[in-house]
């Protein structure tokens, strides 16, 4: 009788804590943040109040290449709405069946494969993954500081930055974009984007600063 009543306290007290263990680490899941696409893509505080770690790496990544933090998630909004895996819609066969996809372009930055083994090579990162925000959004600084220093563009300049990132450094320079006019409709979006994340940020800078405590800021 005495052995089955310590049974039943042990399994109570091995229930409790499992139930104190799970929630733990599901708290520390939200903190250390998961690649899930923001509730509101459009307000870049609540993106970051959201996913603190996404500022994070954003920030340094920012403090790294050089690039403002509101360029680098600018193109990061219009190249995959902050999906960690979009990828270019499959083409189609006879309007029926799925076809291919028109490039290799993948993950939150929709780097393609080339560029992104280039970026790897240059900048030592093994191991990056496409699906990784932390990994992409330093992709999408290490691009943009090339086309700053290749073609002579302003760190702040998003719209041109925007075209050099879609038509590659040397389709800029040769101004491949200059008769896509879908193209410039685009980067012209993304230089708004970008406008509206810099007045956000503005106001919310200081309380993502300070804010100790990824997962009890509320949003």
């Amino acid at each position: 009788m005495n052995d089955m009543n310590f049974s039943k306290s042990d399994t109570s007290f091995t229930f409790f804590f499992l139930s104190i263990l799970s929630a733990f680490f599901l708290l520390f899941e939200g903190c250390v943040g998961r690649e899930v696409a923001p509730k509101d893509p459009d307000n870049l505080c609540k993106i970051f109040f959201e996913n603190r770690q996404w500022y994070l790496d954003a920030d340094k990544a920012s403090r790294k290449w050089g690039i403002p933090i509101p360029v680098l998630m600018a193109i990061m909004y219009q190249e995959s709405k902050y999906e960690a895996d979009a990828r270019p819609p499959r083409t189609t066969c006879l309007f029926i069946f799925p076809g291919g996809r028109p490039s290799s372009a993948y993950g939150f930055s929709q780097a393609i494969d080339g560029t992104w083994k280039k970026y790897i090579r240059e900048t030592d990162n093994r191991g990056a993954d496409r699906d990784d925000f932390g990994d992409a959004i330093d992709f999408i600084g290490w691009y943009c500081y090339r086309s700053h220093k290749r073609c002579k563009i302003s760190v702040k300049d998003t719209y041109s930055l925007y075209l050099a990132y879609h038509e590659g450094q040397g389709g800029f320079l040769k101004k491949t974009y200059r008769n896509k006019k879908y193209l410039k409709k685009i980067a012209l979006r993304v230089k708004n984007k970008a406008g509206i994340y810099a007045s956000q940020l503005t106001a919310c800078r200081k309380k993502l600063k300070d804010a100790g405590g990824c997962c009890l800021w509320p949003v």
